[in-house]
């Protein structure tokens, strides 16, 4: 998507698959992108679940806990209760546990903040490269020439949703995140909806 904003006419076509949503992942409250806190808080590298980091760091392959990287995948990249084969299973935890803990990578490091959930994207580190506080792909919408767009995505996803399980707006509301604020100034981020409205 930003490779097609900032060079349309080399663009013919552009197929989303699953794609991040235009305004970022976390810490905005409408179709539009607007954040909920000037600072995007809620969004970012210190939004990321500490146990679950820990575990790739410890290179758990067991399904023994709930933040286990193998059940991670089978319970929110997959819609239970299907399973990949057990040999593509491993191959994916492999991947997993590949992923590099640490300054500049996973998750990146955060801020603190004043406003819910007292924490605010970085500057280093993937989470905060998905923070709506650096990313803004509203833009194609406004891309000249016109090209077709494919958008594609599972009407299942736990992740990209308007109502997505990681998102801290949809985890304070069901209560699993102490001091939310409420939905009149954190809701879920509506992030189909947004994708919806850029498109």
């Amino acid at each position: 998507m930003q490779y097609s904003i900032l060079h349309p006419t080399n663009v013919s076509g552009l197929i989303l698959i699953s794609p991040l949503p235009p305004y970022g992942f976390g810490g905005t409250r409408d179709a539009d992108g607007t954040p909920c806190w000037p600072d995007f808080a809620g969004s970012g590298g210190g939004t990321v679940n500490p146990e679950f980091i820990a575990r790739i760091q410890q290179q758990d392959r067991s399904s023994d806990d709930a933040n286990s990287p193998r059940n991670v995948m089978n319970q929110f990249y997959f819609l239970p209760p299907f399973r990949v084969s057990p040999d593509v299973e491993e191959m994916f935890v492999d991947s997993m546990l590949s992923t590099k803990i640490g300054d500049g990578f996973y998750p990146g490091g955060s801020i603190p903040s004043p406003n819910w959930p007292g924490t605010a994207p970085g500057l280093d580190g993937v989470a905060n490269a998905m923070s709506p506080k650096y990313v803004n792909l509203s833009g194609l919408a406004q891309v000249y020439p016109h090209f077709p767009v494919l958008w594609i995505r599972g009407d299942a996803d736990q992740i990209v949703s308007d109502q997505s399980i990681f998102d801290l707006g949809t985890l304070g509301k069901l209560g699993l995140v102490p001091g939310w604020p409420g939905e009149e100034v954190y809701p879920p981020q509506p992030m189909v909806t947004q994708m919806r409205t850029v498109l």
